[in-house]
């Protein structure tokens, strides 16, 4: 019984590694080695090798960099993650955005720009490039 509750709060642990509370405000540059979660103010750069989670109360003023993001606040600033950005019913974003997925719920605010990218874009752009140099016998 006892082992089953340490491997929850384990996996918990894992998962979220910072929490900034909701009575909490925070300036500066954050730089978070997992999963983050802002639940208060941050202002400033926040960056994360995990995910960066802005809670409903959440207010972000701040450039984001991380794995993914997830967003039920309010964010004013670039996001730019690898993997996929998730805007919920609840959330307000002002900024440019880079992704690789996005995912936005019905009622979201989104203000801004937006990059998708994967993996098979850099592949083509380097066979564009290749195409590119080669000398064109047609046109000597």
């Amino acid at each position: 019984m006892l082992g089953s509750s340490k491997r929850t709060t384990s996996a918990f642990s894992e998962q979220i590694e910072t929490i900034i509370g909701p009575a909490t405000q925070v300036k500066g540059n954050i730089s978070a080695g997992g999963t983050i979660r802002v639940d208060g103010q941050a202002e400033g750069e926040i960056s994360a090798k995990g995910d960066i989670i802005v809670g409903e109360t959440g207010i972000v003023r701040a450039q984001i960099k991380g794995r993914s993001a997830t967003v039920a606040g309010t964010v004013h600033g670039n996001v730019d993650v690898t993997d996929k950005l998730e805007l919920t019913s609840s959330a307000k974003l002002y900024g440019d955005i880079k992704t690789g997925v996005l995912i936005i719920g019905e009622g979201a605010i989104f203000k801004g720009a937006c990059e998708m990218r994967n993996g098979s874009d850099k592949s083509s752009e380097t066979a564009n490039q290749s195409r590119d140099m080669k000398p064109n016998p047609a046109k000597s």
